[in-house]
């Protein structure tokens, strides 16, 4: 198993404390974060892209880049880039652009976003969103891996003989993955083009994302490949590890009772109406590093996923307890999962 971590640089008041960083705080937190990642062994730290409300990650390949120069070898993630808001070619020259700084270590994780806010403000409605995302991945895909490209479509002017700059530094490309969270436009599209699938895996039950990664898998084999050559990542919604059971469980309800009251979850619509309810049915890994491990492998087992993710932050726990729940997380539990299920994500 390999493990990433990553952030959409929420930079909404603390919910229990009330505490706000400014902005420069903040970035300069995601940067001590990501460098921390790193001496703790994550394979990859993730950036996501939103446009709207609390967030200020508007701009990852700004902030990718950053993190690039004062890392060495953590692979760097767009979790995810909102590629049906973006001109392909824009993010084919920003995205290769990092990859050459940061010496190939870049994978693009792309979906057509979680919040219809973005849309207003980059002037487009809702109704055709997964067409716009459909299409302007098949164009980056053709950037990202020929040169003098000919093509037309609907959102965009036609190229003709186009050659973005710089070229990616690897000559087989960026990876690129589809993010999964509520539809089957996304798993679709990850099955035609043969590309691995990132479930987000994170406001509702098991049944839901795993429903989503069988529709993957039967659409890979109807399109006549390998089914064992499919590769699935999933995040986790929260991590919090104490030496007990007891402990975790009354350490993580009032960060529950924050959560459940924050725009995410609003928007979402979880269906949990008690921590316990949570904590059985939900993504969330709370626990004793036994139950945690417990609780991976049920996952995994139903999803067969070979990248997990799961957040070195928790909103309205304080930064000493995080730090002990994740050292304990990477201790006692990362190394367990790593032994218990192979991977083939970055393994070159």
């Amino acid at each position: 198993m390999k493990f990433c971590t990553y952030t959409l640089i929420d930079n909404s008041p603390d919910p229990i404390s009330g505490v706000q960083l400014t902005p420069a705080e903040r970035f300069q937190h995601v940067v001590r974060q990501a460098q921390w990642a790193e001496e703790l062994g994550f394979d990859g730290y993730g950036v996501g892209e939103r446009h709207a409300q609390r967030f200020i990650s508007s701009s990852p390949p700004v902030v990718l880049s950053y993190i690039a120069a004062v890392t060495s070898r953590i692979r760097l993630l767009t979790t995810v880039t909102v590629l049906s808001l973006l001109d392909p070619v824009r993010v084919a020259e920003d995205y290769a652009t990092l990859d050459q700084l940061s010496g190939g270590r870049l994978d693009i994780i792309i979906g057509k976003g979680n919040d219809p806010d973005q849309n207003a403000l980059f002037g487009y409605e809702l109704d055709g969103q997964w067409d716009r995302n459909r299409e302007k991945y098949e164009l980056l895909r053709r950037l990202l891996r020929e040169t003098e490209v000919s093509w037309s479509g609907s959102y965009r002017p036609a190229l003709v003989d186009a050659t973005t700059q710089p070229r990616p530094y690897r000559a087989d490309g960026i990876p690129l993955w589809h993010g999964s969270a509520s539809s089957t436009e996304s798993t679709e599209l990850a099955a035609r083009w043969g590309d691995p699938l990132f479930s987000a895996n994170g406001f509702h039950p098991l049944e839901k994302y795993a429903g989503l990664i069988r529709h993957y898998r039967e659409r890979w084999e109807a399109y006549g490949r390998d089914p064992a050559a499919a590769v699935v990542g999933a995040g986790f919604n929260g991590l919090y590890v104490r030496k007990s059971s007891q402990e975790a469980v009354e350490g993580y309800r009032p960060i529950f009772d924050a959560f459940m009251d924050s725009p995410g979850a609003r928007h979402n619509q979880l269906p949990f109406r008690t921590l316990e309810e949570f904590l059985e049915s939900g993504s969330v890994l709370v626990g004793s590093p036994e139950q945690v491990i417990d609780k991976f492998g049920r996952y995994q087992e139903a999803f067969g996923h070979e990248l997990s993710g799961v957040s070195l932050e928790v909103a309205g726990l304080p930064d000493d307890e995080n730090r002990t729940s994740v050292e304990t997380f990477v201790t006692e539990v990362m190394p367990v999962l790593r032994s218990s299920y192979p991977s083939r994500v970055w393994s070159t």
